[in-house]
């Protein structure tokens, strides 16, 4: 059974995860300079959530934002246990659990700044009673 009963709850936690990036002056100067318009397309159910990282801006829905330079598909469950630090991105796209689509080696060079919000991740989906999501 998936972990999220609704693209809703996909945009509250996986999009809120991207809002607080975004909200964190130090994380944005680090990843404004890279150009990067990510969209990231989450299946079970069914989400997209782009950002806009030289834009500063997070837009939920399909079509809504920038055209996107680099693309990922997976699914809300592959999403959250990422940001539970519990998938390992080059890995996943090795083994097929999340799909890719173009410069994805810049990606791979700003991924290590996700890491800081691993735990701010934690306390949104702790502070929401959703403990069915840390157990995934």
């Amino acid at each position: 059974m998936a972990a999220f009963s609704s693209e809703a709850e996909v945009y509250e936690f996986l999009g809120g995860v991207f809002r607080m990036g975004l909200d964190d002056p130090e994380l944005v100067s680090k990843l404004e300079p890279t150009g990067i318009v990510l969209r990231i397309t989450y299946t079970e159910p069914d989400a997209v959530i782009t950002v806009d990282m030289p834009g500063k801006e997070l837009h939920e829905g399909a079509g809504a934002g920038p055209d996107p330079n680099v693309e990922l598909f997976m699914t809300a469950d592959t999403g959250n246990r990422f940001w539970l630090g519990k998938v390992i991105l080059p890995v996943a796209l090795a083994k097929g659990q999340v799909r890719a689509k173009g410069p994805v080696a810049k990606l791979l060079k700003v991924l290590p700044l996700a890491k800081q919000l691993f735990g701010p991740y934690r306390e949104l989906v702790a502070s929401k009673g959703r403990s069915d999501l840390l157990e995934a």
